[in-house]
């Protein structure tokens, strides 16, 4: 009897605990608490963490990437690149068979990338051509799976979520384009790593000549180096500028076509000892590209000076910065 009293007493606290937590607003929003100044008193505080540690895991398209749930851990110093005007742009925590892959800032409504952000992982540079290509289906509805998913075999299925992201219908005619991943297959060792590299969202239509010429060369020249002189975490940033040529299907402005390609990488601990030609290039350095068919040789270049080029080729404020204090180290 005294037990079952005892059971009783604590169902009903435990019931008007949970009658704090705040509710969802008219919208359907949850409302669930965000920081713990949001958290009820503290009998709730355990379920608020729980709360927390919930919400967490719930990634995709995200807020933020201050969590390594929401992929914190593909950013150096766990920061973003700084200086593009906020809700511009969808954050895509890249998700694949439920574990945080690398971080993509993406254009819903030109239907690309604006850059990609992950941790290099030393490789033997062979590509995997046997993985089917995904999509994000968050950017559709935020009740959606938060893990990237192989397009639907039927292409009338397309339809469900073409207005928030590229298909692929966008790329079936266009064979003067290739797909070009901002976070390469190449630059991935783990298989599931590699596999989540090709979603649509971490590709841009590139030149042919380009994609195969000195696109290829880049990505293999930075993978060598990074493989033979960083000795810690390489932390690379790929993306893109646009100028306002597209892909067009059925008469419609569907796929931006980049205008230069760039990407910069930070490794804070590398060889000493590498030569001089290499080791200048550490513990950071960048590169562009004109995404033609003529021209298009990729220039090194310092970040700095990354840096400064593309503030005059993109949308972003004079704080425009790739890696948080320039990719130097706070220890």
């Amino acid at each position: 009897m005294r037990l079952t009293k005892y059971i009783r007493k604590k169902n009903t606290t435990a019931e008007r605990l949970l009658e704090q937590l705040p509710k969802a607003d008219a919208t359907g929003s949850s409302a669930l608490p965000l920081s713990p100044a949001q958290c009820p008193p503290l009998p709730l505080l355990p379920i608020c963490g729980w709360m927390e540690n919930l919400q967490g895991v719930q990634a995709g398209v995200v807020g933020d990437f201050n969590h390594v749930e929401r992929c914190k851990d593909s950013l150096f110093m766990g920061t973003p690149p700084r200086g593009y005007f906020p809700n511009a742009f969808k954050k895509i925590c890249q998700r694949y068979e439920d574990q945080p892959r690398y971080v993509t800032l993406y254009d819903a409504r030109r239907h690309i990338p604006i850059y990609s952000a992950y941790v290099f992982k030393k490789s033997d540079g062979e590509k995997k051509v046997d993985f089917p290509w995904m999509f994000e289906p968050q950017l559709a509805s935020d009740k959606s799976s938060s893990n990237m998913e192989p397009f639907p075999q039927s292409s009338g299925m397309h339809m469900n979520f073409e207005d928030t992201q590229a298909v692929l219908e966008d790329y079936a005619d266009v064979v003067q384009y290739e797909r070009g991943q901002l976070n390469p297959d190449e630059h991935q060792a783990d298989p599931l790593d590699k596999a989540s590299t090709y979603t649509l969202t971490n590709v841009v239509p590139q030149i042919r000549e380009f994609n195969l010429g000195p696109w290829a060369e880049h990505k293999d020249l930075i993978r060598r180096r990074l493989n033979n002189y960083c000795r810690g975490k390489a932390f690379v940033v790929t993306g893109v500028t646009t100028s306002g040529h597209t892909i067009r299907r059925n008469n419609l402005e569907r796929v931006a076509v980049p205008e230069y390609m760039w990407s910069a990488y930070c490794c804070t601990e590398f060889d000493q000892n590498a030569p001089y030609f290499v080791r200048y290039k550490f513990p950071m350095f960048g590169a562009y590209g004109l995404n033609d068919r003529v021209n298009n040789h990729m220039v090194e270049v310092p970040l700095k000076n990354l840096e400064k080029f593309l503030r005059s080729r993109m949308d972003v404020d004079k704080n425009f910065q790739i890696f948080y204090n320039d990719c130097a180290s706070e220890t």
